[in-house]
C-alpha cells in the first residue's frame, strides 16, 4: 500500500513538476559557465594587448568612463590582475526604468570604452527565467513560488524514486550499472533509475541550495544552523550613488588596497558608495586563492581613503564560508571545478530523466489498458463447452 501511494506521487510530481524542473535544470546549466561564454563572446573587448605604458587609476577610469556616457553613474569596476584583461564597469540601476545598463569594458591606458557586454542581457533574461520563470512581479511573483514548490518536488522525486528502487539483494551493479539492453519498459527503467542513482547527490545539494532564494524562512534557519547567527540585512538595488559632497578618495583607497592585503591580487571588485554603502568597498582574491569565490573585502572611508575593516575568507569557519557563497554552492565551484562540472551535467541531463520518466508512465498506462481489454483468462474454454 506504501509502496503504491510512494508510486502514484512520483508520477504525478512528475507530470505537474517535471516540466519547471527542465526549465530550471537547462537554464542552470547555461548559467553555470556564464562567466567563460562571456569571456568567449567578449573575446575581442575582454582583453586587451599589454603596452609599455601606465595604466590609470580607478577615479581616471571612471570619471573618463562617466564622460563618455552622461547621466549614468558607474557603481563597481572590476579589475584583474592579469594585465592582459580589461576593466570592466557596471553602472547604478536606471532610475526611472529601474533596468541596469549594460556593463562596459575599458581600455585600461586611456579609458576609452571598448564597447558592453554582449551577452549581459541575454543572461539577465535565462537568470529570471531560472528563478521565477518569467512570471511578472519576479522575485514578488508567483514565478517565485512555482519555482519554490518544484525545488521541494525534486526532493520528494529523489525520496521516493529511492524508496522504490530499493533492492531487496544489494550490488554495487544492482545500484550504479544499467542494463540497457532488456527491451522495452525494462530499458527504460534502468536508465530512469540508473541515472537518478548516478546524479542524486548533486540534486539534493542543488535543491537544498536553490530553497535559499525560494523561502525567506528557510533561508533564515539554513542560515543559522551554518553560522549560529540570524542572516544579514541584504541591501536593496542601487538606484543612484549618492555620497559625500567632497570628491571620492578612490585612488588613495586603492593605494591602500595594493600597499596592503591587496598586493598582487588576481581580482578585485571596487564598489562605490551608493544608497546601501557609506563606505568605498573592494572585494578581491587573493594572489594565492584557491577557489574563485574565496573573497576578502576591504572598506575605506570615500573622504580619506583610509581603511575601515577587513574580511578574510580564511578566518570564516565553513559554514560561514557556505552561508556568503551559497550560489556557488549551488553551482557546485565551491566544491572544486570537477563537483562544478558534475552539477552542470546533472542540470543538462534533467530532461533525459523527465523523458525517460515520460516513456515509463505512457508505456504502463499503454500496457495497463491492454489488460484491461484482455478476455478473462478461461473465458474462450467455457464458451467452447457452452457450444
Amino acid at each position: 500500500m506504501t509502496r503504491t501511494i510512494l508510486f502514484r506521487l512520483h508520477w504525478a510530481l512528475g507530470l505537474t513538476a517535471g516540466l519547471v524542473l527542465v526549465v530550471l535544470g537547462v537554464t542552470g546549466a547555461l548559467m553555470s559557465y556564464e562567466e567563460a561564454i562571456g569571456d568567449w563572446a567578449d573575446r575581442d573587448r575582454a582583453f586587451v594587448a599589454v603596452r609599455d605604458a601606465a595604466r590609470l587609476a580607478p577615479e581616471a577610469l571612471v570619471a573618463r568612463l562617466e564622460a563618455q556616457r552622461p547621466g549614468l553613474k558607474v557603481n563597481a569596476l572590476t579589475v584583474s590582475g592579469d594585465p592582459g584583461r580589461s576593466p570592466r564597469a557596471r553602472f547604478v540601476y536606471d532610475a526611472r526604468t529601474g533596468a541596469r545598463p549594460a556593463s562596459v569594458y575599458l581600455d585600461p591606458y586611456d579609458g576609452r570604452a571598448l564597447g558592453p557586454a554582449r551577452l549581459e542581457t541575454a543572461f539577465a533574461t535565462v537568470r529570471t527565467l531560472h528563478r521565477w520563470l518569467l512570471v511578472p512581479g519576479d522575485g514578488k511573483g508567483w514565478g517565485r513560488s512555482i519555482t519554490g514548490a518544484s525545488t521541494v518536488a525534486l526532493l520528494v522525486f529523489l525520496a521516493t524514486g529511492l524508496y522504490l528502487r530499493w533492492p531487496q539483494i544489494h550490488s554495487w551493479r544492482i545500484w550504479l550499472k544499467p542494463s540497457l539492453k532488456r527491451p522495452g519498459r525494462a530499458r527504460w527503467w534502468s536508465l530512469h533509475t540508473i541515472a537518478g542513482t548516478w546524479l542524486l547527490p548533486a540534486y539534493a545539494v542543488i535543491a537544498l541550495s536553490g530553497l535559499w532564494w525560494s523561502y525567506e524562512s528557510y533561508r533564515n534557519a539554513a542560515t543559522w544552523m551554518l553560522t549560529g547567527e540570524a542572516p544579514r540585512q541584504r541591501p536593496g538595488r542601487v538606484l543612484g550613488r549618492t555620497g559625500p559632497a567632497e570628491p571620492l578618495a578612490l585612488d588613495k583607497a586603492w593605494a591602500a588596497f595594493q600597499a596592503g592585503d591587496g598586493h598582487g591580487a588576481q581580482l578585485a571588485i571596487v564598489t562605490l558608495p551608493g544608497p546601501d554603502a557609506t563606505a568605498i568597498r573592494i572585494r578581491y582574491l587573493a594572489h594565492d586563492a584557491d577557489h574563485p569565490k574565496a573573497r576578502n573585502e576591504m572598506t575605506f572611508d570615500p573622504a580619506t581613503g583610509a581603511q575601515i575593516s577587513v574580511s578574510r575568507y580564511a578566518d570564516k569557519s565553513l559554514g560561514q564560508r557556505m552561508a556568503d557563497n551559497m550560489l556557488e554552492v549551488h553551482r557546485g565551484r565551491f566544491f572544486g571545478g570537477f563537483v562544478a562540472f558534475v552539477f552542470f551535467a546533472a542540470s543538462l541531463l534533467m530532461p533525459l530523466l523527465a523523458a525517460s520518466g515520460l516513456v515509463l508512465y505512457t508505456l504502463r498506462r499503454r500496457s495497463a489498458r491492454r489488460r484491461a481489454k484482455a478476455p478473462a483468462p478461461g473465458i474462450d474454454a467455457v464458451q467452447g463447452l457452452k457450444a
